[in-house]
């Protein structure tokens, strides 16, 4: 159900990422297929961590392909950013991204505490992140608020 739900969550975001992004490059069109890739992988993990029932190795990679998922995520709105300048809409709607800096910061700390205390208080690391993003983010409905304007 997690992954799932950190599935729905990359689907919103992107959508909401394009929505602000007037056009693309190659480098964006490779940055968008790293981060399919990375996501890609979380039915394997997910799947492997359920086959071995939580237990710390695959928990561990679990945690680690969501490092991956959040950094492909943050190389590919660079991507776009550097592309659109620092004044693009979408630059403006992450200027303050409290939520994408804190997440890699607890998913190694879930990664951390899953290998060294126990799988199960490093998922509640993962379980947080995605309660986290659950709230629903505004910062691109007010750009939007304000292109329309």
């Amino acid at each position: 159900m997690l992954s799932f739900v950190y599935i729905g969550i990359y689907w919103n975001n992107h959508h909401h990422m394009f929505q602000l992004t007037e056009s693309v490059t190659g480098w964006v069109l490779w940055a968008n297929l790293h981060l399919l890739f990375w996501l890609s992988l979380l039915p394997f993990t997910t799947g492997w961590m359920g086959e071995n029932h939580f237990e710390r190795w695959p928990t561990v990679l679990y945690g680690i392909n969501l490092l991956c998922c959040a950094v492909a995520y943050y190389v590919l709105q660079t991507c776009i950013i550097r592309h659109q300048g620092p004044e693009s809409l979408l630059a403006k709607a992450v200027s303050s991204d409290f939520k994408g800096k804190a997440s890699p910061v607890l998913y190694v700390c879930g990664i951390l505490t899953a290998w060294a205390v126990s799988a199960w208080a490093g998922m509640a690391f993962f379980v947080f992140v995605a309660l986290m993003w659950l709230v629903p983010d505004r910062r691109v409905e007010r750009v939007m608020i304000e292109r329309s304007k």
